[in-house]
C-alpha cells in the first residue's frame, strides 16, 4: 500500500502536515535547511513585532527630521534596523524571508505579531515581495484596559485582518488567542474578512510571582502535552465549519500520538515549537515517522481518510463536546 502524508494548507502543497512553528531556531538558515532535511512540511519564521516596526519608524522619523538639511553623506549613517526580542529588525527580517525562501523548497511562512495596524499593511506587502509563501498574523493582546470591551477587541482584529488581506495576494492565517467570548463566531468573522486559515492557539505570557525577590517573573515556559486539550477541542469544533478555511493546531504537540489526535480532530496541519526546542531538530523526523507508522498500522492510505473523523461535525455523540459530557465526568468521578 502506498501511503501519502501530503496535505494542503493555505492553498500550499505540503509533503506532510508537520510545521515547525515560529521560534528562535527558525531565524538561522542552517536550521531551516535541517528542518527540511528531517521532514518538516513547512516552516514559520520568527515573528516581526509591532514594537519593532514602531521603534524603527520613530527613530528614522526623528533622524530624518533632525538631519533634513544635512548632506546625503550624513544620511547614509542612519541605522538600517532595530533589533528586537528575536534579534531581527524590520529590514533584517525582510532579508531573512528572502534568504529563507531561496534556501529551502518547503513553504516559508512569515509572521507578524501585534494588536494594531501600526504599519502592518506596508510590511505585509514587503514580506510578500520578499518571497514568503504565506503570512501568519500573530494576534497578541492582553486587555489590561478595563474599559475595553470584547467587541472593541474583535473590531480592532477584524480591521487589521481586513486591511492586510485586502492589500496582499499571499494567503493569510490568523493565530488566535483562546481568550475570546465566542471563538467560533469570531473565527468565521475573520474568515469573512479574507483569512485563509486559523492557528489554534497563541499562548499569552502568564507571569509568575518570585517570592524571594517579590516581583513578577516573566520567564517563558515551553508548552506541555496537557495544554493540547484546549486547541484539540476547538479544532474538533471548528473542523468543516469555517467556510473552507484551513485549521492548524498548535500548543502542546510533543509526540506522534499528539499529531494523530490533531488530525483526527480535523487539523490540516500540526504545528510545534516546544518539541523541537526540547528534543532538538531531529525530533521533527520522529513526529513525521510516528504519524506514518500509525497510519500504516491502521491501513490509512492518506490523511484525508482520517482527518476530522472525531470532529464535532462528524461525531455521533456531540454531547461529549458540551455540558452533557461535563455532567457524565462528574457522575463517574471516584475520589482517590
Amino acid at each position: 500500500m502506498t501511503l501519502s502524508l501530503a496535505t494542503q494548507y493555505l492553498g500550499l502543497s505540503l509533503k506532510n502536515p508537520l510545521v515547525a512553528s515560529a521560534s528562535p531556531l527558525n531565524r538561522e538558515i542552517g536550521n531551516l535547511r535541517r528542518l527540511e532535511d528531517v521532514g518538516a512540511g513547512a516552516v514559520v519564521l520568527p515573528s516581526l513585532f509591532e514594537e519593532q516596526i514602531e521603534a524603527e519608524a520613530e527613530l528614522h522619523g526623528g533622524l530624518m527630521g533632525a538631519y533634513a538639511n544635512s548632506s546625503p553623506e550624513a544620511q547614509s549613517y542612519f541605522p538600517h534596523a532595530i533589533s528586537g526580542p528575536y534579534g531581527l529588525g524590520p529590514e533584517r527580517y525582510l532579508e531573512l524571508v528572502h534568504r529563507a525562501r531561496a534556501a529551502v523548497d518547503i513553504p516559508v511562512i512569515a509572521s507578524l505579531n501585534g494588536s494594531s495596524i501600526a504599519g502592518w499593511v506596508e510590511y505585509a506587502t514587503l514580506i510578500e515581495q520578499a518571497g514568503a509563501a504565506a503570512l501568519e498574523l500573530n494576534m497578541y493582546h492582553v486587555p489590561t484596559d478595563l474599559t475595553e470591551s470584547g467587541r472593541d477587541i474583535e473590531a480592532r482584529y477584524t480591521e487589521i485582518v481586513g486591511s492586510i488581506c485586502g492589500s496582499v495576494s499571499l494567503p493569510v492565517s490568523i493565530k488566535l488567542t483562546p481568550f475570546l467570548s465566542s471563538i467560533g463566531h469570531f473565527a468565521n468573522t475573520l474568515v469573512g474578512c479574507g483569512a485563509g486559515g486559523l492557528v489554534l492557539f497563541n499562548r499569552l505570557l502568564q507571569p509568575d510571582i518570585d517570592l524571594v525577590r517579590l516581583r513578577l517573573a516573566d520567564t517563558l515556559e515551553l508548552s506541555t502535552p496537557a495544554e493540547l486539550r484546549l486547541p484539540l477541542l476547538w479544532t474538533a469544533i471548528l473542523s468543516g465549519r469555517t467556510n473552507q478555511a484551513c485549521l492548524a493546531t498548535s500548543t502542546g504537540v510533543a509526540t506522534p500520538a499528539d499529531v494523530v489526535k490533531c488530525i483526527l480532530a480535523g487539523a490540516d496541519v500540526v504545528m510545534t515549537t516546544s518539541a523541537i526546542l526540547h528534543g532538538g531538530i531531529e525530533e521533527m523526523r520522529n513526529l513525521v515517522n510516528g504519524l506514518h507508522r500509525w497510519m500504516e498500522e491502521r491501513e490509512f492510505a492518506a490523511l484525508v481518510e482520517m482527518r476530522g473523523m472525531l470532529s464535532w461535525q462528524r461525531s455521533k455523540d456531540r454531547g461529549i463536546y458540551d455540558r452533557a459530557s461535563y455532567l457524565r465526568i462528574l457522575e463517574r468521578y471516584v475520589a482517590p
